[in-house]
């Protein structure tokens, strides 16, 4: 009797088992899954991921070759310290959501023009022209996608962004510091959707502010707020 009792027990279990297997586990335990954390000794198609997008980006000069050594280790240092990130050579959930790979939010609001994250997008608004008219939002956001789209520069958002030295706000870490208003996301929608109040715009700067002599050779085409825009 007690083996007949125990086999129906058994078949629930196993039933409850593979049902619980079909389910879809939660979004941040799948972007967890597919992000491991990775440091100095780790292997595989992960590390390919970041060296390739630390190589595209200009910050990592050796094979990509699956193998996290002593290069990979310096070169994400390098992209931390340039980031405002922890700099301890390891990629964490912050350094795989500044390489570009989030997942999350930013996916669910889906831009309009496919590939472009809006959220990374507005964050560079408001770090660079939080107090800057609307058009200037719109502006400072189109110039990233003009950037996009120029063979001068990185062929991704998230390479035009974190490209070495290209804005102040990364390399100081501000565009971590707040998260970008309801303001700030029209204005990268509106930059998305089409709006170019630049013109065609690759170049903004405050002529307020100390900047590089080379910069002032560029074709200005407008200002608008506190920023000129050139070509």
């Amino acid at each position: 009797m007690r083996r007949k009792a125990a086999i129906p027990l058994i078949l629930l279990v196993l039933i409850t088992l593979a049902v619980g297997s079909l389910l879809p586990r939660g979004q941040g335990q799948a972007e967890a899954a597919a992000r491991p954390t990775l440091r100095r000794g780790a292997t595989g198609d992960a590390v390919r991921e970041v060296q390739q997008r630390l190589k595209d980006w200009g910050y990592y000069e050796g094979p990509v070759d699956g193998q996290f050594g002593p290069l990979t280790e310096k070169a994400v240092r390098f992209f931390q310290s340039r980031n405002g990130l922890t700099v301890d050579g390891v990629v964490g959930p912050q350094t795989w959501a500044a390489l570009g790979y989030g997942g999350g939010a930013a996916a669910a609001a889906g831009p309009e023009r496919p590939g472009v994250n809006i959220d990374l997008l507005a964050r560079v608004v408001r770090a660079e022209a939080e107090a800057e008219p609307y058009e200037g939002k719109v502006a400072v956001a189109a110039v990233l996608l003009n950037r996009v789209a120029d063979p001068r520069f990185p062929k991704t958002l998230e390479g035009v962004i974190y490209e070495p030295y290209a804005f102040e706000s990364v390399a100081n870490g501000r565009i971590y510091q707040s998260p970008p208003t309801a303001e700030d996301l029209r204005a990268a929608r509106d930059a998305v959707n089409g709006w170019d109040p630049t013109y065609g715009a690759v170049f903004f700067w405050n002529p307020n502010k100390p900047v590089s002599s080379w910069v002032w050779t560029r074709t200005i085409i407008t200002q608008i707020g506190n920023h000129v825009f050139a070509r």
